[in-house]
Order: structure tokens, then C-alpha cells, then sequence
């Protein structure tokens, strides 16, 4: 009855059930987890790279004090919130702020450059057509009156994420804010 032929059915049917036991506990893992060892890929950064047809009319943004403000990614809500905070605060990536038509400045991915606090600076060329990207960057872009973005920026206190105001450290624009407003008012891009 329990012969040669019948003991090594019996091997063969033992292996089976560990097989089937091993795979239903996540194989031969000796935790006893079945969570895979694989790890989903990493997803990149969130960060936005403009490009001249990202930039609206300014009357189109929301509007906080004498600038305005815009989100490409979706926050608008955190940075109109940092925005109008009396504590100040750190913008999202893709906030879009302009004071004018022709120069703007976007919030990148934390780390793309830890001196302007991750903020990329332009310099605009607006017509009725949209916009043309005439120079872009880190430390680099100059307006057109010969003004340096970022060394301007830069003395803002740091609580207030290098946006500058008039109580935000920075020195004051030889504009007043009737010349700021009728520039504002005069972008041409379509809305």
C-alpha cells in the first residue's frame, strides 16, 4: 500500500503545498510579508518652466495690494494666502507675481536656486500679439531701465519671500504708484 511509487507522490504533494503556502505569504520572504520589495518610481519636484505664452494679461491675475498674482500649478489659494499675510510666508511653486506687464518673477522648485529663494526673474516684451520672453534668469535680468531684478529683490527681508513693498526692506521705485497703476492698466495682451 505505501510503496516507492506511493512516497513519492506524497514528496510531490508536500512540495506543492509549501509552493502554494510560500506564494500565498509574499514567496519565500522569511518576514512573512507579502508587500512587494519594489518601490514606485520617484516622482520629480513639482516645478513650472514658463514659457511666453504661460504669462496673461495682468488684469486677468488676482490683484493683492499693488501687485498681482497667479499660479500656473493650481495653488493660487497658498499664494494669494502668503500673499496677503502680515507674517509673510514662503510662495508655492508656480506662483506667477508682476508689478508690471514687462517684468515678472515665478516661483520654481525648491533647491533650483537657493539665493533668489527659488524665484526666476523676466524680462517682458508685451503687445497685443502676447508676450516675448526677452531675458530670463537667476541673478542676471535686467530691466529696461537698467535695473537689476534680483539685487533689488534681494533686500527684501527674508520673511517676505524677496516679494518687495513698501515696508518689505526693499528700496522704493522712482515710479510713484499713479505711474505703477496707469502701467498696469495699459498692458495690451489680450484678456
Amino acid at each position: 500500500m505505501g510503496g516507492p511509487r506511493h512516497g513519492a507522490r506524497k514528496a510531490f504533494a508536500l512540495t506543492v503545498l509549501i509552493a502554494v503556502a510560500l506564494s500565498g505569504c509574499g514567496g519565500d520572504d522569511s518576514s512573512g510579508s507579502s508587500a512587494s520589495t519594489t518601490s514606485a518610481p520617484k516622482q520629480p519636484p513639482e516645478d513650472l518652466e514658463m514659457t511666453a505664452a504661460d504669462f496673461p494679461n495682468i488684469q486677468t491675475m488676482t490683484k493683492v495690494d499693488s501687485y498681482f498674482v497667479g499660479n500656473q500649478l493650481g495653488h493660487l489659494d497658498e499664494a494669494l494666502a502668503v500673499a496677503r499675510s502680515p507674517k509673510g510666508g514662503t510662495f508655492p511653486v508656480g506662483t506667477l507675481l508682476q508689478l508690471v506687464p514687462q517684468e515678472a518673477m515665478v516661483k520654481r522648485r525648491e533647491g533650483w536656486n537657493p539665493k533668489t529663494n527659488d524665484w526666476e526673474f523676466f524680462f517682458l516684451d508685451v503687445s497685443p500679439a502676447g508676450t516675448d520672453i526677452v531675458t530670463r534668469g537667476k541673478e542676471n535680468v535686467v530691466n529696461r531701465f537698467g535695473g537689476n531684478c534680483a539685487s533689488c529683490h534681494l533686500l527684501a527681508d527674508p520673511k517676505w519671500d524677496l516679494v518687495c513693498k513698501d515696508d518689505h526692506g526693499c528700496e522704493p521705485l522712482p515710479i510713484d504708484d499713479a505711474v505703477i497703476a496707469s502701467i498696469q492698466q495699459a498692458d495690451p495682451r489680450p484678456r
